[in-house]
Formats: C-alpha cells, sequence, structure tokens
C-alpha cells in the first residue's frame, strides 16, 4: 500500500458462500456480545433498582434497545473503519476497503450497514447482485463505495 491507499486492481473478489460464511460467524459474536452488554446493563437495573420487567418501564427498554442496537452496529462500523474486517471477515480472509483503496470511512460504512439490511430484507437479492455485477459487488458495495476483496493468509491483497 502507498499514501494508505491499497491497489485493488489485481484484486480477488469473493465469493457468496465466503461472504456468507463471514456474516454468519459475525452473527455469534455479536449475539455473544449483545447478551453481555445485555446482562452488563440489566444485572444492576434488576438487582440494583429492582426493575425485573423493563417493559413496565418504557425510558429503560427504550434505552436499552438503543444501547443493543448502538453494541450490534457498533461491532460492525468499528472494524470496518479500523482495518476493513471484521472477525469473521478476518477468519474468511476477506477485507473491505474504499472503491479507491483506501480505508473505509464512517460515512461508507454506515451507508454499507444500512443497504445490507435492506439487501437481506428483499429476499436476499442485494446480496444476490453480486452474480450480476461484472465486479462482484452487492448492492451495500455499490451503495457505499466500497469493495470487498479476497487476501492472502497474512491479510494482504
Amino acid at each position: 500500500m502507498t499514501e494508505n491507499r491499497a491497489d485493488l486492481s489485481n484484486a480477488a473478489v469473493p465469493g457468496l458462500l465466503r461472504r456468507l460464511a463471514a456474516i454468519l460467524y459475525d452473527s455469534v459474536l455479536v449475539l455473544a456480545l449483545m447478551a453481555a452488554a445485555f446482562t452488563l446493563v440489566y444485572l444492576p437495573l434488576a438487582l440494583g433498582l429492582g426493575l425485573e420487567d423493563l417493559r413496565q418501564y418504557p425510558l429503560y427498554k427504550h434505552a436499552m434497545t438503543a444501547w443493543m442496537l448502538f453494541v450490534g452496529v457498533g461491532f460492525h462500523l468499528w472494524f470496518w473503519t479500523h482495518g476493513g474486517q471484521t472477525l469473521g471477515m478476518r477468519a474468511w480472509r476477506l477485507r473491505l476497503f474504499s472503491a479507491d483503496g483506501r480505508p473505509v470511512s464512517l460515512k461508507q460504512a454506515l451507508i454499507r450497514y444500512a443497504v445490507a439490511i435492506l439487501s437481506v430484507a428483499v429476499a436476499g437479492l442485494g446480496f444476490l447482485w453480486i452474480f450480476w455485477d461484472k465486479d462482484k459487488r452487492a448492492w451495500h458495495d455499490l451503495a457505499s463505495n466500497t469493495r470487498l476483496v479476497l487476501v492472502d493468509q497474512n491479510h494482504t491483497i
């Protein structure tokens, strides 16, 4: 890389199964992280304040929902903007870059996350788009101007 920019011109592009495997791996990690984050906040509320059923306390219920959303989304945003790899992506040798080879910005990561949800919501069509796109980009790659590439064992292109 030169000037904090990777040369993606000859980078291999991962297929659908590798992408889905990384997503599944990350899903398990995010669920575990969210369980820990929930417990960290809920136990003091339940044991210390006696708020066992948060449904009876709308303010706490909404705050807990926001906290869980922050943890779940924050996982992806942090890893994408700090090295371009979640733990699942690292395990499956995937790395995310801006289309110009630079690191992904927070704006790009937010757009990517939002459009990835849409990609799933329409029966996965956004992911299946890689079969029609000449560069194997999904909707969230296109919308966020990012590229997912396959890296070697040392996590270099």
